[in-house]
This record gives structure tokens, C-alpha cells and sequence, in this order.
């Protein structure tokens, strides 16, 4: 489609009726640079609109709206192109003014607020619909209503709140200025939250020869890492979970054949980074389900299109992410969208996945305004799912937000308290993070545990690709549940060991055969892999010696008595697996017992290379006491051998990143 046609412009300013609506939101869909030329057009208006409703705010006169500038006889006489082009001079003459002043003042930081409404309170709350779920009806093609005011009205709104995006943080200066109250995404001022992680010490594996935990799919440490690298800094140490950037990538292990929902690998080779130990790798394979076999689905998109999510990181870019997954729906599939800010409405009800036109132009009308009452629309969100409940089929919640709830129900632990709740309907739920500043990492990886699902971090459209196209079963399709790992270590052959990552997954050993304790799920086609450093019995180093024993117990004796099995055997560990189906309450166990064969890490197979290489990448950036010798030179040594086919080009890429990392840290 042509960017100058003016249908175009007609369509980005809401202007055009159905069915030519729904034909221009489809040629929009398929062109990233027209894409581009709405959004532009969008934020246009939307400066226009806001200076001229400032402007009149000052001599206390009624603000302008859109609707007014498109009614003015006057205004469009001079021709849609001569508009647009005047748009444009006015959006530079006041970046020039506001700006400039604005980034002198910069002593104190604020408190992130949103732009307050411009209108006069009367109008203001009589224009305001009340959101209600009860109140959401089925909609036309292109028109979608919250309540009685709809999201039309909703959007007209929320465009008076959005031109905060580009503005520099407000600083020190009267708060009289006009601008005082803007919250800008992406600035100085930065909200992001991380969990603080205490890395897992080395272990006696006599005093403590059982390690629980629960498996990990999630991904979104590895794609945020590389965000920060390639804007220039190396991550916080907490925004570093190695399993995460370890499970990024996918490792070639053979499918389970025993027709189970996955198999479990076990190898272990020389430690890389210490050499007088051992590096373990337990690694699971979930199997692979054929699109084309794969069941019916009832997804919800539950999108923040609250005023945070303006920039086009951010709201824009989960738009192209639910283009490329749509695109991907068949008539056997479902979707609703739930949209929430100030409050949660739906913004179109569920539709089969073939009438696609109807699913693009809803997401297409979607703007961002307000804050951010992200309770509301989960619980709205959960509704729908349970209401279009498909049995034996994909049902699933995502969610895509930066997870800065401000609005209603905030606190973290009630977020988590109303997903567990929900988690025991039958919907899973996935969690797409976006966003910088005010990225809220700690929240959403709770959400997605608690959530019986996964959480991705998307830092570009190749990401968002990866995870709702490339893996769109593994995202969507859960083949087994509340998995967990318990590995006992022989006393007789191991020292100690540390289980590499995973410590916001560690379970208490009581937890491991307790099927009311959650654990991680697994998708079709998942890989999942974790690594243990192992120290054996008579190793030259074995950093667990050096802690301080423990009192002389009262009551009982200190002393462990060492079983003849644990003597006599050559096996190194034995390795349980528990796992449920996806509509089982019950566990099934799985168990399988390793010899350690003396490998070499030099002899190793190129995937337990490459797990190696991420691993110890990861123990760089956090500065950990535990990285060893490894420096960023045997990371790309080690990363480069174990490349393998790299079909995808992931491993190039963080082989790049290494090297982008190795850079900054020289300075």
C-alpha cells in the first residue's frame, strides 16, 4: 500500500467506515513501514491535539478534541497534505521550546505520575465510561465497546494522555509548567525491580546429599541481558539468572520413545573453569507435537495498554507480536482480547481464529492512556477463558505488559495470590515483558511461576517471532506439569556440588514427592537443561570444606551413617523426576541412576560445550565467587565449539553478544 495514499491518513485518524476499515487494518498488518506511517500519523495528531487543548487550558477556554480540529471546515481546507506537513513544523517548533529548558533542570528526580486529563472535571467525568465486564457485548468488525461509552470513547480519552513518550524527564522546576506531570517510559528515572538472587553455595553432599528443585522454560533473563548489552551497559547483576540463559537456547537430545511426555538425559565431563571438578548436565526433552496436530485453542490477550506502554517498544510492538500469531490460527482456534488501564474492558469477544480481519482490526484500534489496574483485567481475562473453556485444549491467558501494576490490587503477593487462585481453573497462563525503565522483572516471573506458565522478555520483533511463531506449541502447548528434579548425590564418590542457577526454584526435599506443591511446566518440544558442578571425593579443591561445622547436636548425634550401597556403588548420583499431566492431579515418578565415566570436557558433545559456555557467561556478568577461571576469551573458545549447525543463528548471536559484553567490561 502507498504511505501517501490518503485512505491511509483516513484510517489512522479513524475515519473510514467497515468494510473498508477492515480492508485497510489488513494491508497495514503486512507492511511494517506502513505500520510505521499510521503510528507516525497517530502521535502527530495526538501532539497537535494536546498543544492546542494546553494552549486554551491557559486562557481558561474549553480544549480542543480531535473531533473538533476534524469538523473545523477551516482546518481541512487547506488540504490533508498541507495538515499533516503543519503538524509536523508544530511538533518541532514546541520540541525545540519544551525540551530544551526541561533537560537544564535535572537535580532532583521526580515521581512518575501520567498526564492529567485536559479537560474541565465536568466534562471530564461525564465523558468517562464506567468499564464493567457485564457491561461488554459483542462488537462489529472494528468497533469494540468497554461499557456504555465504549472504547471509542475510551481511546479519545487516553489520546489526551499519550504525547509523554518523547518528552525529557521533569525535573526541579515549577510544577505550574504544563508539562510538570509527564512520566516518560524510557529516561533517567528508572522504576525496574529485580529479585535479589543469593547464588547456591557448594553443599556437603554427606550432610546434604539431596537437591530439590523445580524446572525452568522460562527465557526472559537472556533476552534482557542482550537488551542492555546492546544499548551499551551490562545488566544489573539480579537481571542475570543463568538457567534462564542457559534454557534460551535448544539442545539436541533425542525425544522420549517410551511414551512418556519427555525423556531425561544425563552426562557429565571435566568442569571447564575448574578442572579438578565435574560439570553435570541433566537435561529433558519434552515431545514434539505437529502443528497441525495440535488441539483446538481458547487464547485470551490480556494487553496493558495503560500510558507506560506508549512507546514502540513497547504496546506497538505486542501488536506485531499478536499480527505474527494470529496469523498462525486456524478455525479450530479461538481469541478474545482484554484490554486494561485505569480499568479492564473487552475489547473484542472471542472469535474464531479464521475470521482474522475482525482479530487484526480490533488489535489495530487499540492506543495507549492511563494507569495501569492490572488485577482487573486478569480477573476479566480468567473469565473469558473459563467461559469459552475448551476440554482437551490449549486454554491459555497472555499476558503482555512492563508488570507496573499501580492501579487496585498492586502489591505483589495479592497479584500472586489471585494467579494461584486462577492457576486451579485450567488456564494456563504465558507472560510477555516488555518495556526498561519501569520493567517490573520480579513481579512477572512470579506471575508465570505461579501461573502454571512461561515468561519471555521481548526486546524485538525477531523475539517476539521466536516465541509465538517458532515455538508456538512449546509457548502454547503444555505436555506436562508441576515438574520436579530431586538428584542424590553418593557420599562415597561426590564431596560436594552446586546446582548452576535455579535459585528462585529451589524446593525443600519434603516438597518433592508433596503434589500440592507447584513446580514448572513443560511444552511441546522443550528443552530444558540444568547443571550441577560437582566436586568428587579427593579432589585438590572443595570449596564446601572450608565452612564451619556446625555445633554438636543436644539431642541426637551429627554423625550420618554411610549405607553399604553408598560404599560399594560406582554410581555418582541417581537422578528422580516427578511430573503430573496436564489435567492429572496425581505425580508420576521417574528415575534413573549415573556412573560418571570420566569424560573430558575437550571430548564433549558440542551442545554440554555450549550450555558450558552460556553458563559461565552468565557467572561473569553476576561476578560470581563461583566463576573459576573463566574469562569472556574461553567463553567465545568454548561457545565457537560448541556452535554446532546453528540453524537459527541464536548461537551467532551470542557469540556476538560475548564479544559486545568483553568490550564494555574493558571500558
Amino acid at each position: 500500500m502507498n504511505i501517501d495514499d490518503p485512505k491511509l491518513t483516513a484510517f489512522a485518524l479513524g475515519e473510514l467506515e467497515e468494510p473498508e476499515k477492515s480492508t485497510i487494518a489488513r494491508e497495514v498488518a503486512e507492511s511494517r513501514e506502513v505500520q510505521r506511517a499510521v503510528d507516525e500519523t497517530r502521535e502527530l495528531a495526538r501532539a497537535l491535539k494536546n498543544e492546542f487543548a494546553a494552549e486554551l487550558n491557559e486562557k481558561a477556554k474549553p480544549p480542543l478534541s480531535l473531533s473538533d480540529i476534524r469538523d473545523d471546515p477551516w482546518f481541512w481546507s487547506i488540504g490533508r497534505p498541507l495538515a499533516i506537513a503543519a503538524v509536523l513544523a508544530i511538533v518541532a517548533i514546541i520540541a525545540g521550546v519544551a525540551i530544551s529548558p526541561l533537560r537544564k533542570k535535572r537535580e532532583v528526580a521526580y515521581s512518575p505520575v501520567y498526564l492529567p486529563p485536559t479537560k474541565p472535571a465536568e466534562a471530564q467525568a461525564e465523558a468517562t465510561p464506567e468499564f464493567h465486564e457485564e457491561a461488554a457485548a459483542p462488537a462489529a468488525p472494528g468497533a469494540f465497546s468497554l461499557a456504555k461509552g465504549g472504547i471509542a470513547t475510551a481511546r479519545k480519552q487516553s489520546e489526551m494522555q499519550s504525547f509523554s513518550a518523547g518528552l525529557a524527564p521533569a525535573q526541579e522546576f515549577d510544577r505550574s509548567d504544563r508539562y510538570s506531570d509527564i512520566r516518560r517510559p524510557s529516561g533517567e528515572f528508572n522504576t525496574a525491580a529485580y529479585d535479589h538472587i543469593l547464588e547456591n553455595p557448594f553443599l556437603d553432599a554427606k550432610d546434604n546429599p539431596l537437591s530439590t528443585f523445580s524446572i525452568d522454560v522460562d527465557t526472559a533473563s537472556y533476552s534482557n541481558v542482550r537488551r542492555f548489552i546492546n544499548e551499551g551497559s551490562l545488566p544489573p547483576k539480579d537481571a542475570v539468572r543463568v538457567e534462564e540463559m542457559i534454557n534460551y537456547f535448544t539442545y539436541d537430545y533425542a525425544q522420549p520413545s517410551d511414551g512418556k511426555p519427555f525423556a531425561v538425559h544425563v552426562d557429565a565431563v571435566s568442569c571447564p573453569w575448574e578442572t579438578s571438578h565435574r560439570l553435570v548436565r541433566i537435561g529433558l526433552k519434552g515431545k514434539e507435537i505437529a502443528t497441525d496436530k495440535r488441539g483446538p485453542s481458547n487464547l485470551v490477550f490480556l494487553l496493558d495498554v495503560s500510558g507506560s506502554m506508549t512507546p514502540p517498544e513497547r504496546l506497538p510492538l505486542v501488536k506485531q507480536a499478536m499480527r505474527l500469531l494470529v496469523e498462525k490460527l486456524t478455525e479450530n482456534d479461538r481469541v478474545a482480547i482484554v484490554v486494561y488501564a485505569g480499568a479492564s474492558g473487552l475489547a473484542l469477544p472471542s472469535t474464531l481464529g479464521n475470521e482474522k480481519e475482525k482479530i487484526l482490526s480490533a488489535l489495530e484500534s487499540l492506543e495507549p492512556g492511563g494507569s495501569t489496574n492490572g488485577a482487573e483485567g486478569i480477573q476479566l481475562a480468567y473469565k473469558i477463558a473459563a467461559d469459552n473453556f475448551i476440554k482437551g485444549g490449549v486454554n491459555r491467558v497472555i499476558l503482555a505488559t512492563d508488570g507496573d501494576f499501580n492501579v487496585g490490587v498492586t502489591s505483589q503477593g495479592d497479584l500472586i495470590r489471585l494467579i494461584e487462585e486462577k492457576a486451579n481453573s485450567g488456564v494456563f497462563l504465558s507472560v510477555l515483558g516488555l518495556g526498561t525503565d519501569n520493567l517490573k522483572d520480579s513481579t512477572m516471573q512470579k506471575l508465570a511461576d505461579k501461573g502454571n506458565g512461561n515468561y519471555a522478555y521481548l526486546d524485538s520483533l525477531d523475539e517476539a517471532r521466536k516465541v509465538l511463531v517458532q515455538q508456538m506449541n512449546g509457548t502454547l502447548v503444555t505436555i506436562a506439569k508441576d515438574v520436579k528434579i530431586q538428584v542424590e548425590f553418593n557420599p562415597a564418590r561426590v564431596a560436594s556440588y552446586r546446582l548452576i542457577g535455579c535459585e528462585k526454584r529451589m524446593l525443600r526435599k519434603e516438597d518433592f514427592n508433596n503434589d500440592k506443591v507447584d513446580a514448572g511446566e513443560i511444552g511441546a518440544g522443550h528443552t530444558v537443561t540444568a547443571l550441577y558442578e560437582v566436586v568428587p571425593v579427593g579432589a585438590s579443591t572443595n570449596p564446601a570444606a572450608s565452612v564451619p561445622p556446625v555445633d554438636a547436636l543436644k539431642y541426637s548425634s551429627n554423625e550420618r551413617p554411610t549405607s553399604a550401597q553408598s560404599t560399594t556403588s560406582n554410581e555418582m548420583l541417581t537422578v528422580k523426576l516427578r511430573y503430573k499431566k496436564p489435567d492429572a492431579d496425581k505425580s508420576e515418578l521417574v528415575e534413573r541412576a549415573v556412573t560418571d565415566t570420566a569424560g573430558k570436557f575437550e571430548n564433549a558433545p558440542v551442545d554440554l560445550k555450549f550450555a558450558a559456555a552460556v553458563a559461565e557467561f552468565g557467572m561473569i556478568l553476576r561476578d560470581s565467587e563461583y566463576k573459576g577461571n573463566g574469562t569472556f576469551a574461553a567463553v567465545l573458545e568454548w561457545a565457537q565449539e560448541g556452535k554446532g549447525s546453528d540453524a537459527n543463528g541464536y548461537r551467532s548471536g551470542f557469540i556476538e553478544l560475548v564479544r559486545k559484553a568483553q568490550a564494555l567490561k574493558r571500558g
